[in-house]
């Protein structure tokens, strides 16, 4: 592990200095490549630098026991304990961080929201989820795009579109796929009872042009006006993209520009995504069959996480996270919970790592 550490330390601290170099800083693209890279390494770095130097004081107070001063040795043995719990932690903690990554935790992503069952009160709710996403969203500094939402009968949505793009983003994101639940007394509600409705949310990561390759001739494109809130341009001109992928059956539709060429290239964008994330979830369904004794799968057929109203209460199923403050939650502070999900999912590879098992 150290010998890996080693070549990681080395390799930051080469890219520390190209960020600095004057043809790299001229050339944003490659700048931004590198610098992205630096950034997934400093935690590591960080870490084990901090790692040596309460080795380094281990080992000094360790020697202290051997000399021959009695009060040196009084001062190494309170020490000690405090100083080789520290580097336990710190030992596991770089075993976390050493796990392979996933290819996709650098990429952007695209996000389908849908109501579910509780009909108006499902799409309520999950206008109301697409929203503290975008709010989320703003707090990270990520660009946000709504490509096609279809309105709720009575307010809120029945689907949604979107993409966001940043540093990371795949990263932060991808625990949210699965079935949310909110519990609450809805405004149409007469009698006071609490209902329950769900959405699905879907994360994808972003598919590039060497991820996917698309025939044209598989291709169906029909154009048609723009519906809801979009601009000028609605019901105006034939304006919106509906791409057909006709091998998988496969529907995409973008009205989100008053230009048909870039809802069109941003619908091949989707279905591109689309079918890599069906490229992926086979990949991922053959893992788990090869998984044995596992209680849930998380996949998005589960129900993730409950919104209960009444007790100002999320809860996250999969790790047993419970916080208060729904407002706040809605108004985007979901930072900590994605922190944990993190958290848990990493210790969870560890684990099937060093039992020799797949990697989740």
């Amino acid at each position: 592990m150290i010998d890996k550490l080693e070549d990681v330390e080395r390799k930051f601290e080469r890219l520390t200095a190209d960020l600095s170099n004057p043809a790299i800083i001229a050339d944003s693209t490659r700048l931004q490549k590198l610098s992205r890279e630096r950034s997934g390494l400093e935690k590591l770095v960080d870490t084990y630098r901090t790692y040596k130097k309460v080795s380094a004081e281990v080992k000094d107070n360790e020697e202290l026991l051997e000399s021959g001063d009695s009060d040196f040795r009084a001062m190494a043995k309170e020490e000690l304990p405090a100083l080789r719990a520290k580097r336990d932690a710190l030992e596991e903690e770089l075993k976390v961080l050493l796990l392979p990554k996933d290819p996709n935790d650098e990429k952007d992503v695209l996000v389908e929201i849908r109501a579910a069952a509780g009909g108006d009160e499902a799409a309520l709710f999950a206008e109301e989820v697409m929203q503290m996403y975008l709010r989320f969203a703003a707090r990270r500094g990520w660009k946000a795009d709504i490509v096609d939402i279809s309105p709720g009968n009575v307010g809120g949505i029945r689907d949604a579109t979107l993409t966001f793009a940043g540093d990371a983003v795949y990263s932060s994101m991808k625990y949210e796929s699965g079935v949310h639940r909110v519990q609450r007394v809805p405004a149409t509600e007469t009698q006071g009872r609490i209902h329950t409705s769900t959405i699905s949310v879907a994360v994808m990561p972003e598919a590039e042009d060497v991820d996917v390759q698309l025939k044209e001739a598989d291709i169906q494109m029909d154009v048609m006006r723009s519906t809801g809130a979009g601009g000028q341009s609605v019901n105006t001109t034939d304006s919106a993209v509906r791409l057909t992928h006709k091998p998988t059956g496969i529907v995409v539709k973008c009205q989100q520009e008053k230009s048909q060429t870039k809802n069109r290239a941003m619908a091949m964008k989707i279905l591109r995504t689309r079918l890599y994330e069906m490229e992926q979830e086979k990949i991922r369904s053959e893992r788990e069959a090869l998984r044995k004794g596992q209680v849930g799968t998380g996949d998005r057929s589960e129900k993730i996480r409950t919104y209960n109203f009444p007790q100002d209460r999320l809860t996250d199923h999969r790790i047993g996270l419970t916080r208060h403050n729904l407002p706040a939650v809605m108004a985007g502070d979901i930072d900590d919970v994605m922190s944990q999900l993190r958290t848990h999912f990493r210790a969870e590879a560890l684990k099937a790592q060093q039992s020799g098992g797949p990697p989740r």
